[in-house]
């Protein structure tokens, strides 16, 4: 049987446009599809828009427009980011579809079991979407957000997830539900082991202005945001009424990848982890949990106006560029920074002045009529095999900016080859060295594929035609 992947990124609140951050974890989770495609294994790649949310309705009153409106034109710009991004997600559910509000509600029902009713008394961030313990804030105030949560007093259903403590801890420390990087496992753990207490699952409708999916049986409550766009993954697959598509790509398949910032890691590992098993249904094998983005190395901030859009980046630069800085220059699991300066500097060493030039250069040479194209040499293989080997090992890991640093190896290693044998000078061995780059660079175009589709299609064209290209055209100031 073919090996499956199940894969997906968090579904992005839609009170705003995307920025930076969103493209980074698409981007990345991109780069896994394409790479197990690259291995001829099925892969179903799953993005969307999360819909449900008090702070989408906060930003539809600011703007004047019904919220309806607001998140349907909004979820379209999350949507579009696909052409932009060059993403190859299979499909995009938004949480305001009748498959998911099914699905949700479905979801529910399977965990009744695990469902009470109380009156409490708590501090929530409406940015988060969250309550938090005193304990849990900084100065008072989020630690994700710096701001006040808010005090809410009311009666809402809470779900068990205190009951769910142990398995969940067992899971994970095992590696049954493997989490990377292992600092962020042993955050978890650290949560874990705190103490889990029961988590409040809905809102009344008043105070979620009437927005939002009903709790089945009790229209005076909303399904509390979280609850419901966890289970977007499996609403995607048919939770509600595709009993086979959802029992192929969740049930009985063993690699469900979740894509996420470590900012909502709790809610991946612990919440939807006791969920799933309160509703009896297949777990995740995998979470992959990327950091921030900051500019400048602050937090990218509307009061700031530092927020940088991916599409007008893209506009200026470029797909393949935006995709590889942000691929080469941000280590995966860390927190990475943009400027405009390191961003060009990336585009002008890396790009233009690296496999832009090694290709121009070569296809030049192979233009010469004292060209012979001969079969390229064992060492060139052994060579180009080396930093293949060196790029999937990365990859298996979620190195992506390491595996492309193996690339640009194998790119410098060809530029450095042409130096010191000097094909044009056109002495015997030159047939054989512009045969050996033009072996390498088919190569390149092959592995390049996964990080900057476009690129690799530009080079495959290149070699086919002997026609040089201007890959990445040099920026000056």
């Amino acid at each position: 049987m073919t090996k499956k992947l199940y894969i997906t990124t968090a579904i992005d609140y839609v009170n705003a446009s995307p920025h930076l951050g969103h493209a980074l974890e698409k981007i990345q989770a991109d780069v896994v599809a394409r790479y197990h495609r690259s291995l001829k294994e099925d892969v179903f790649f799953l993005t969307g828009s999360d819909e449900n949310s008090l702070k989408n309705v906060q930003s539809a009153e600011k703007e004047g427009i019904s919220t309806e409106d607001l998140v349907a034109k909004n979820a379209d710009v999350f949507k579009n980011l696909k052409k932009s991004l060059s993403l190859s997600y299979d499909e995009f559910i938004r949480t305001t579809e009748e498959r998911h509000i099914k699905g949700s509600k479905k979801l529910w029902l399977a965990c009744k079991d695990d469902i009470y009713k109380k009156k409490y008394t708590g501090l929530y961030c409406v940015g988060c979407e969250e309550f938090y313990k005193e304990s849990e804030l900084q100065n008072g105030l989020c630690v994700e957000h710096k701001t006040k949560p808010e005090l809410i007093e009311e009666e809402n259903y809470f779900f068990k997830l205190s009951k769910y403590q142990n398995k969940i801890k067992e899971l994970i420390e095992g590696d049954k539900l493997k989490i990377i990087p292992k600092k962020r496992k042993n955050e978890i753990l650290s949560f874990i082991n705190s103490g889990i207490e029961d988590i409040c699952i809905s809102r009344s409708s008043e105070r979620s202005r009437g927005w939002g999916i009903d709790v089945p049986d009790d229209s005076s409550q909303k399904i509390w945001v979280w609850f419901d766009a966890l289970s977007n993954y499996i609403n995607a697959l048919g939770y509600a009424d595709d009993e086979d598509n959802f029992k192929i790509w969740w049930q009985e398949n063993e690699n469900k990848l979740h894509v996420i910032g470590k900012g909502i890691s709790r809610f991946h590992a612990v919440y939807w982890i006791g969920m799933l098993m309160s509703a009896g249904l297949s777990l995740p094998s995998e979470i992959f949990i990327h950091g921030y983005l900051t500019v400048a190395n602050q937090k990218m901030s509307k009061s700031l106006g530092n927020v940088v859009d991916p599409v007008e980046l893209v506009k200026k630069y470029g797909t393949d560029a935006v995709r590889y800085y942000l691929l080469r220059e941000i280590t995966p699991t860390e927190d990475g920074d943009f400027t405009y300066e390191k961003f060009e500097q990336r585009y002008n060493s890396d790009l233009a002045g690296g496999i832009g030039n090694l290709l121009a250069r070569t296809v030049t040479l192979a233009k010469k009529p004292v060209f012979n194209n001969l079969k390229p040499t064992e060492k060139i293989k052994s060579e180009t095999e080396k930093y293949k080997k060196e790029y999937n090992d990365f990859l298996g890991e979620f190195k992506f900016n390491d595996a492309l640093k193996s690339i640009w190896e194998l790119i410098s290693h060809c530029d450095k080859y042409i130096n010191e044998e000097k094909p044009w000078e056109e002495k015997g061995n030159s047939s054989q060295v512009i045969s050996d780059v033009l072996f390498s660079l088919g190569e390149i175009s092959e592995i390049l594929k996964i990080f900057l589709p476009e690129t690799s299609e530009k080079i495959k064209l290149s070699l086919e035609k002997t026609e040089s290209i201007i890959l990445f055209l040099r920026l000056t100031k």
